[in-house]
């Protein structure tokens, strides 16, 4: 069986980092496709030997634009490798411009689709990733679930049973696997002048929280308050998109928000790790922190991991000041003890297994 791999943004190169070691750890006839749909290839670079990963075969350089302009990139770039290289299934993950483009692109050519992380909802279709993974969930023949959850959204949309394997989801082995490779490789507590567990971490990058002036304004006077409160550094890696929506906005940084130039993986993995609690509107650190056991506070009125909900490890907030704070309340007086809902941290030998075995 030759396998391709298709990665475009930096979780997807997290969460198939796992699927990648096992494939040349085994010796598998497969390639590794990066289409590059955030960040230059040379940016990303670097994120290969930080992960110490085998450098992509392929890369598309698609870069930004709108979510056709990338999409159509995408299927174009990659039915070019597929004609040449004759793969019997491409591998996909999460919800991107780069899954649901790489999934036409294998369907129209009759090449199998696997898609890792299958059957997450969000029930909210104005998210560009829930119309992404709907369509791809529905295009392939080998579905992923993370969860019985997850299963349970496939099999309610009429997807025929035999083609769902609860696999785990393998952000759990990435954490395992990644942790090791941080602590060896980064003090950042040191260089940043951080004491573990005296600091909260925040991440906002989603467009309804940081293209709407009123949902950031609020957002950034909610800082304000936590800081307030518990007189805690609140540590803001910020994404370049919400630095230059502050900056149109006329949004000033409140005392005690630390802003951050975006950070390594490795990095971030330590600092989640030992944050008091984050707070984010990120999907892959809802599932992180949660394995991770940090309390989670998530910036948004619903989540496609309600599995971190079920535990104790994440709650609701939206955006409103007194919500954020009463939901860090909340769970900073909840023991951490939850159960982890995604697995073994055998995820990826489980799916690229069951790959094989279907031949």
């Amino acid at each position: 069986m030759r396998i391709t791999v298709v990665i475009g943004t930096r979780p997807e190169i997290i969460k198939m980092s796992p699927i990648i070691r096992y494939c040349e750890e085994q010796g598998l006839d497969y390639s590794l496709v990066h289409t590059g749909q955030h960040y230059s290839y040379e940016m990303d670079a670097m994120f290969f030997d930080e992960l110490e990963l085998p450098q992509p075969e392929y890369k598309l350089n698609v870069g930004s634009g709108t979510h056709a302009e990338q999409t159509g990139k995408i299927m174009v770039g990659l039915e070019r490798i597929l004609l040449r290289d004759r793969s019997d299934v491409v591998l996909v993950q999460g919800d991107t411009n780069t899954v649901l483009g790489s999934a036409l692109s294998a369907a129209k050519l009759n090449v199998e689709v696997g898609h890792v992380e299958a059957g997450l909802r969000s029930w909210d279709r104005t998210m560009p990733e829930e119309v992404n993974r709907l369509l791809t969930d529905h295009i392939a023949r080998y579905l992923f679930a993370p969860t019985e959850t997850a299963e349970t959204n496939l099999l309610r949309e009429g997807i025929d049973g035999k083609k769902i394997w609860v696999t785990g989801n393998t952000v759990v082995d990435a954490v395992f696997q990644n942790i090791k490779i941080a602590q060896q490789r980064s003090d950042i507590h040191h260089d940043l002048g951080l004491e573990p567990g005296q600091y909260f971490l925040l991440t906002a990058h989603r467009q309804e929280n940081v293209d709407d002036r009123e949902r950031l304004e609020r957002l950034i006077g909610a800082m304000r308050d936590l800081y307030t409160a518990y007189n805690l550094p609140i540590v803001f890696p910020a994404h370049p998109r919400t630095l230059k929506r502050l900056d149109e906005f006329g949004l000033s940084v409140p005392e005690g928000l630390r802003i951050l130039d975006p950070q390594g993986y490795l990095e971030f993995l330590l600092l989640e790790q030992s944050a008091r609690a984050i707070l984010t509107d990120s999907g892959g650190i809802q599932e992180e922190a949660c394995i991770l056991h940090v309390p989670c506070i998530t910036l948004r009125e619903n989540t496609e991991r309600p599995e971190t909900l079920d535990v104790g490890a994440n709650v609701l907030a939206g955006t409103e000041p007194h919500r954020i704070l009463n939901a860090v309340s909340a769970m900073l007086s909840r023991e951490a003890s939850w159960a982890n809902p995604f697995g073994d941290g055998q995820s990826g030998r489980k799916t690229v297994e069951i790959l094989l075995d279907s031949r």
